[in-house]
């Protein structure tokens, strides 16, 4: 497994070893030993969740605040542009953004530590994105930072998504920080 940091503090890029022939392929989407040995990824996850989404579709950016959830997030089908955005507020990378392209193609996994926001968008006609958690999810502990704040200012792969009435209503960075 190849382990690429980001410019976020404690989020990495993985790339697992992968099996192939004229068959196909084969490769580990998670194994405790090696993430903890390589990525220092220490959490029990307690929960796998899978989307289905359509080309241009943004979804996020959500975090829980109390009970916030690390994420071990990839693509099985398809291609995105996924985002983290670290809101810890005590971290060096606060209010720093790390954006990757990931595919059924690379292969790549993104590891996102608890107190990070995060959302992807659809670069493909279709994408079933997978990932595993760290917590359980709680509705009302959950937060949506507006997609396009200003001041985190992620350049997406586009500007004019399909967003949900929700995620349209997201908070800006700045009443985060209130």
């Amino acid at each position: 497994m190849k382990i690429s940091e980001t410019k976020l503090k404690d989020c990495y890029l993985l790339e697992p070893k992968i099996f192939e022939d004229e068959r196909g392929f084969f490769l580990e989407t998670y194994q405790k030993e090696k993430y903890l040995e390589h990525a220092g990824i220490d959490y029990d996850f307690v929960q796998d969740n899978f989307s289905r989404s359509y080309k241009n579709v943004l979804r996020g950016l959500h975090l829980q605040v109390k009970n916030p959830q690390g994420k071990l997030v990839r693509v099985v089908r398809g291609q995105v542009q996924d985002v983290a955005v670290d809101m810890r507020i005590d971290s060096s990378t606060f209010g720093n953004y790390e954006s990757v392209i990931l595919s059924e193609t690379n292969k790549r996994q993104l590891w996102i530590p608890p107190g990070f926001a995060h959302g992807f968008l659809v670069l493909s006609e279709v994408v079933d994105f997978e990932y595993k958690v760290t917590d359980y999810y709680d509705p009302a502990d959950e937060l949506t930072i507006l997609w396009n704040d200003p001041t985190i200012n992620i350049p997406w792969e586009n500007m004019n998504p399909f967003v949900s009435a929700k995620d349209s209503k997201g908070i800006l960075f700045k009443e985060f920080l209130e």
